[in-house]
């Protein structure tokens, strides 16, 4: 929940439990209450690195990632996945929503499998593909405020930052309070090297060339203090051109602005 100023405008923002999201929290929550019926489960279908590589448990890097180790776990990794994630998906499209989590999820895992090879304890949660949930939501909304514990406010740039120095020294220190940061720094990792690399290259190349294969000028998507600043100096020209002296990225921009804000 956020307070966002928008022009001469405020908006009071929700993000709404968009369709992918609301599948996967379903899907936790069912698999928790089948663990807590079953508990061996959690040999089965966690994270067991020493099962996965000897005794070829390939699916353990991906279903560890819907057990929790209790309720606590589940309902802030739930929380955060409905605060970042609706957003992550209604920006980007469910499927490629649904791609980002999976490689960030995975990806963490195996992190921590190749780091923990011999390793006969499980390792369950969706922790890994949050942060890299945490972190592409700051990459894309970097000035975005977010209130920490929910009184203290920061951007989500800043955030990341703090987060992932926690988890890196408590790595280091090789921390015994049953917390898989590796697996949480692997998230990061993977999310970061698919947005640069991956994702981030057609965003890169958006930025030089404007143009798509119909010869039309593309969307460009922007953080909101860059869309507000864009849509202030469109506002400034229309007011003195009309709306047919626009260029059709200045209409792109008006048209972005309405979609985020309007009705």
């Amino acid at each position: 929940m956020r307070y966002q100023k928008f022009g001469t405008q405020s908006h009071f923002l929700r993000p709404h439990f968009s369709g992918v999201v609301r599948i996967l929290v379903i899907a936790n929550i069912a698999v928790f209450f089948g663990q807590l019926l079953f508990p061996k489960l959690i040999y089965i279908l966690g994270l067991v690195p020493a099962l996965t590589i000897k005794k070829y448990y390939f699916w353990q890097p991906i279903t560890y990632m819907f057990l929790h180790g209790g309720f606590w776990h589940l309902f802030f990794n739930m929380f955060v996945l409905w605060m970042f994630g609706s957003e992550l998906e209604s920006r980007w499209g469910k499927n490629e929503f649904l791609k980002y989590y999976f490689i960030t999820g995975i990806g963490a895992g195996l992190v921590y499998m190749l780091a923990r090879h011999n390793s006969l304890v499980p390792t369950i949660g969706a922790s890994g593909a949050i942060y890299g949930l945490l972190l592409a939501f700051a990459l894309t909304f970097p000035n975005r405020y977010i209130y920490l514990y929910f009184f203290f406010p920061i951007k989500a740039k800043f955030l990341v930052i703090i987060f992932g120095t926690i988890e890196f020294i408590s790595a280091l220190r090789g921390s015994q309070d049953n917390i898989a940061h590796l697996a949480h720094l692997g998230g990061i990792l993977v999310g970061f090297l698919y947005l640069k690399f991956l994702k981030g290259k057609q965003r890169f190349w958006k930025k030089f060339v404007f143009v798509d294969k119909n010869g039309k000028e593309a969307d460009i998507e922007v953080d909101d203090t860059e869309l507000e600043d864009k849509v202030n100096e469109v506002l400034r020209k229309l007011s003195k051109v009309g709306l047919n002296g626009l260029t059709p990225y200045e209409k792109d921009i008006l048209e972005q602005a309405r979609k985020r804000y309007g009705k």
